[in-house]
């Protein structure tokens, strides 16, 4: 890795992005029973108005917390404040309309509430910042923040304004570049740009995906990753055996690519179709609430080691850990970082 995401142990440990939320803090039935939200869903807290942003920072303490505890070298802020990964980031830019909401087809294929674009996309202010600056106060380790990418908006959005997928895509790029830059300039040392829809919807990211993306990424002073992935295990329960999408990502400027391998039993070859980027692997199955060994998790580590060097691998869970239990995604993450130390020794790596 660059930069300070470097560490000095090979395969080093994180999250993708999202970590089990209190029970006593959103509703996590009514979460299980919907689809992810992209528009605000205020009625999934059970902490009122008043005291909501002094929960979501006493449940981030605890999950930054927990994260060290596991051991995992690069802590992020489990986006515990968040609905879902990208609906925070989605609705607070201008050009939204913020009295009805849009509909647009869910990864699923089932027509869900989404962001209306009624106007110009623009960024009106940070929006992670706040919550960069404060994981950043509460450890020493290394941190890293995730924002939704500017494919994924446009096709989590129903466009009234631009009539141009493209256009509304690459609108979306500035926002969450300028985003990127605020992010590294508070102290990031990782910043990751989840594009699930890429591999979702391949053929418009072949089109003009790509070019968002890059523009998103662009003057980044820091290392930068993007995430792909088969939709949560919660929601989507089929898992296809390969990416449709993902050698394309060696023609984008990111450092790292985070995928997933542990649902789907990846054939890890088609890693060696990025050549350079540092690849974050995806090793815990969240389609099961058990709590795997660290012989397993171990396992499927050695599987990438035949396609990519292990300097050039990071180990996180697949993603969707905000739908297990607390109980079961700590423990998880403790099998995640002994499975590594089990491969590290094996390598000689200490």
């Amino acid at each position: 890795m660059a930069g300070k995401a470097q560490t000095e142990k090979l395969l080093p440990t994180m999250l993708v992005g999202s970590y089990a939320q209190p029970e006593w803090l959103i509703d996590r039935e009514k979460l299980r029973g919907r689809l992810p939200p992209r528009v605000r869903a205020l009625e999934l807290w059970r902490v009122a108005e008043p005291w909501l942003a002094e929960a979501q920072d006493d449940a981030t303490i605890l999950a930054i917390q927990e994260q060290e505890r596991a051991g995992l070298d690069m802590i992020g802020d489990g986006e515990i404040r968040r609905e879902s990964y990208s609906n925070h980031f989605a609705n607070a830019l201008e050009g939204i309309d913020r009295e009805r909401p849009g509909s647009a087809l869910d990864r699923t294929g089932n027509p869900n509430p989404v962001p209306l674009v009624s106007g110009p996309i623009r960024r009106k202010h940070p929006v992670e910042v706040r919550n960069l600056e404060f994981l950043r106060a509460h450890t020493e380790r290394p941190i890293k923040m995730t924002v939704p990418g500017p494919f994924t908006l446009s096709q989590q959005a129903q466009d009234d304004y631009y009539g141009d997928r493209k256009a509304l895509a690459l609108a979306y790029a500035e926002a969450v570049n300028a985003e990127l830059h605020d992010l590294f300039a508070a102290g990031a040392d990782l910043v990751q740009i989840d594009e699930p829809y890429m591999q979702a919807r391949p053929e418009a990211a072949r089109e003009y995906g790509i070019e968002a993306l890059n523009r998103a990424l662009e003057g980044a002073a820091g290392p930068t990753c993007v995430h792909l992935c088969f939709g949560y295990a919660a929601i989507v329960h089929e898992r296809p055996p390969a990416y449709s999408f993902l050698p394309e990502l060696a023609q984008t400027s990111c450092d790292h690519v985070s995928i997933e391998t542990a649902q789907s039993g990846l054939d890890c070859s088609v890693l060696e179709s990025l050549p350079g980027k540092t690849i974050v692997l995806g090793v815990i199955d969240l389609s099961d609430e058990r709590v795997e060994s660290a012989q397993t998790v171990a396992g499927r580590i050695r599987r990438a080691l035949g396609h990519v060097p292990p300097e050039r691998i990071a180990v996180a869970p697949d993603c969707g850990m905000k739908y297990l239990p607390r109980e079961s995604a700590y423990g998880k993450l403790c099998a995640m970082v002994e499975g590594a130390r089990l491969v590290r020794e094996e390598l000689g790596g200490g």
